[in-house]
């Protein structure tokens, strides 16, 4: 659902280390809104909101930090709980019940002693559980799987192939923290890569082993943001951008108003690659038993011959089959048996067998994807206060629940969804504590669902902040002369065409445009000083429509810890006055859902977004609507995955199609919706210069549990299955 391009930045360009405030424009897909330039002609609601210059010194960062030391969090006696994902030797008796418990499990949770646990990582990796029929994988899958395997006396190592990822920082890290904690098992554990960039190398990097055949493609070259921008296309095909964006650093709406990155733009995204830059770094070094310095090296050498990495260590080349049978001989297998359970099968192995849940339960509900006002019944992975809203009042109701954490992965979207979830949240925590967990990104309308909950926790390269507004509409009379279409309206009321598609704005729509917009942003920043504990004045400060990485926003006051779900759990356990050594219960609700093509066609195609291109296309040629268009494009799309399904198509068709599909978001899907709360970052190609490449890859590829991977000819092991404890 989205994928937006970010805008150009090169990381070896930047001063590695300088840790400044950023923010991050990058428009992702399924963003429910148009947007209007500052133009030179009257009939245009322009310039980005005067509403204050967030201050370019880095000294000001200080006191906006220090003026946030009065937030709830801070005002809390207690310390947060680091929340440490630390193993611990289970006890003789444990050890003996977990023996028992496991010898009486059904036949379908059986498999062969000193086993490996196997699976493929590669392209998308949801962040909330997956269907009974969905074989993608999802983050709660793998991490739950490797706490069970850590325990699991019949697990001997874990071996994945790691393969072209279409996800963000923020999942690779809570994947990279369980695979440390299986390590501290004392098990072995093996990444095997047969294409590889910066991402997909650093999550490998948690293992003990790295393999790679002598001919694979591991390119560790660097890190960089780049861009694309529509305004001069929208400009020969006669469509007027209208955009009105509160805060300098508000950049969703660039692409179709821009032909060039601005400097605000260029400040945020250099900022953030600094810190995945110096992140990577210390990760790798630090797992590879390499400096900084060496590692830095590396990426600036380019090296491409397998031989070369292997040689000064960064990995060893086997072949898979050279792989399979040393595994072989660490499980005692037979000479033509591998002794390994998948995935998918893994996951339908009860938690209770290893003491892994308690009396008091802790709920964690998962929100992903973009904020739309309504479901469309058909598209996968939005966030909507039909679907959010009836389970947020039922947890309330729920007086088994001691605490929730929300974990949210959203760009944002719809501002008035926003409010009435964020509204929801805050009664909710009124009734027990609602620990806020960020994914990859939790920016603009995601931030606004978390500034609702108690504290806030996220990954120290999430992408969140980007607390402003943007809104407008398109002017498309010039767009309807060409193609022969015209329109006409009639109506009652001097403001009634306020966003009307075939022509400006007039003079005094423009200034009503203006006030409603600065009236949604200042909601949107009091809201969030209010949540924070900071002044309005400090809140200006950070908002401004910036985007941050989660350790640039703990500096800023905006979050409260760092961490993942697991750390999330641990202060809710806090909050909610569990001993910290009591064993809970944790309780994964909210599942991704699939489209009923999608199921059948293993996920979105080319093909169907191919067609929808077509379709918008040949409808516009006929004189249909835009509207009509959209309408027909958009139901293929959605058959087939949802809208931010383009990634067979080339760059520039999957450009112009979302913003077309914007224009129907705002022409059809929502009328007289005006005010956007999104940010312009797709979290899954951000950073490595890979990255891009690889999540179209992984995109046409899906993502899988049971892919080949150390596959000796038995086939598959039937049908995945979300294991809630």
């Amino acid at each position: 659902m989205m994928s937006r391009r970010p805008v150009v930045a090169n990381c070896a360009a930047r001063r590695p280390g300088v840790l400044h405030r950023a923010g991050l424009p990058t428009r992702p897909r399924g963003i429910r809104l148009v947007a209007r330039d500052a133009p030179e002609t009257p009939t245009q609601v322009t310039q980005e909101a005067s509403a204050s210059e967030v201050p370019q010194q880095d000294a000001k960062a200080a006191e906006v930090a220090a003026s946030s030391s009065s937030t709830p969090s801070a005002a809390d006696a207690q310390p947060l709980p680091e929340g440490v994902l630390t193993y611990k030797e289970p006890s003789g008796g444990q050890k003996f019940w977990t023996s028992f418990k496991l010898a009486f499990a059904l036949p379908w949770r059986r498999f062969k002693k000193d086993s490996v646990l196997v699976f493929k990582l590669e392209g998308e990796v949801s962040d909330q559980g997956r269907g009974r029929f969905d074989s993608g994988l999802s983050v709660p899958q793998i991490c739950q799987a490797l706490q069970k395997a850590a325990l699991d006396p019949r697990i001997k190592g874990v071996a994945i192939e790691v393969g072209p990822l279409a996800a963000g920082w923020g999942k690779v890290q809570e994947i990279r923290r369980y695979l440390s904690y299986f390590r501290q098992s004392g098990k072995f554990t093996i990444a095997y890569m047969k294409q590889a960039s910066e991402k997909e190398y650093y999550l490998a990097s948690a293992c003990q082993e790295l393999y790679a055949p002598p001919s694979a493609n591991v390119s560790l070259r660097g890190f960089t943001i780049g861009g694309t921008f529509l305004r001069g296309v929208l400009d020969k095909v006669g469509i007027e951008p209208q955009v009105k964006r509160i805060g300098k650093y508000k950049s969703a709406g660039d692409q179709l108003l821009r032909k060039d990155m601005s400097e605000a733009q260029a400040e945020q995204l250099g900022a953030i690659l600094d810190d995945i830059y110096q992140d990577f770094l210390t990760t790798v070094a630090e797992a590879r038993g390499k400096t900084k310095e060496e590692v830095a090296a590396l990426i600036e050498e380019g090296v491409y011959e397998m031989e070369k990495l292997a040689a000064d260590g960064w990995v060893s080349l086997k072949y898979e089959d050279e792989v399979i049978e040393e595994l072989k001989a660490r499980t005692g297998g037979k000479p033509d048996e591998l002794r390994k359970v998948e995935l998918r099968k893994y996951a339908k192995v009860s938690p209770s067998a290893f003491g892994l849940k308690g009396k008091k339960r802790i709920v964690v509900l998962r929100a992903a994807g973009a904020i739309l006002g309504r479901s469309s019944g058909t598209s996968s992975g939005a966030i909507t206060p039909d679907q959010l809203i009836p389970r947020l009042r039922a947890l309330a109701k729920d007086k088994g629940v001691a605490a929730v954490v929300l974990r949210v992965d959203s760009p944002g979207g719809d501002a008035l969804a926003s409010d009435l979830m964020w509204r929801e949240i805050k009664k909710l925590g009124e009734k027990k504590p609602v620990i806020a967990s960020m994914g990859d990104v939790a920016a603009s309308g995601g931030y606004y669902l978390s500034m609702a909950c108690k504290k806030i926790v996220a990954e120290a390269l999430t992408v969140t902040g980007s607390i402003g507004v943007v809104t407008g509409k398109f002017n498309a009379s010039k767009f309807y002369s060409e193609i022969g279409y015209s329109k006409t309206l009639l109506s009652r009321g001097r403001y009634a065409e306020l966003l009307a598609d075939n022509r400006p704005f007039s003079p005094e729509e423009a200034e009503l445009f203006d006030r409603s917009a600065q009236h949604a942003y200042e909601s949107f920043r009091n809201k969030a000083a209010e949540s924070r504990g900071m002044s309005v004045d400090a809140m200006q400060e950070v908002a401004q429509g910036r985007v941050w990485t989660g350790r640039q926003a703990l500096e800023m006051g905006l979050v409260d810890a760092l961490g993942g779900v697991h750390r999330a759990v641990a202060i809710a356990k806090q909050a909610a006055e569990i001993p910290e050594d009591e064993q809970v219960s944790v309780i994964e609700v909210g599942r991704a859902q699939a489209s009923p093509l999608a199921l059948l066609t293993g996920r979105a195609s080319a093909s169907a977004s191919l067609l929808s291109a077509a379709m918008l296309l040949m409808g516009l040629m006929r004189g249909q609507a835009p509207a009509e268009a959209m309408a027909a494009a958009a139901g293929v799309t959605a058959l087939a995955g949802g809208p931010g399904d383009l990634s067979g198509l080339p760059p520039v068709v999957q450009e112009v199609t979302t913003a077309l599909m914007d224009l129907y978001a705002m022409s059809a899907g929502q009328p007289g919706r005006a005010s956007y709360l999104m940010t312009d970052v797709n979290a899954a190609s951000l950073g490595s210069s890979g990255s891009a490449s690889a999540g179209s890859l992984g995109a046409l590829s899906g993502s899988s549990s049971s892919t080949g991977f150390l596959d000796e000819g038995e086939g598959l092991q039937g049908p995945l299955e979300v294991v809630e404890e």
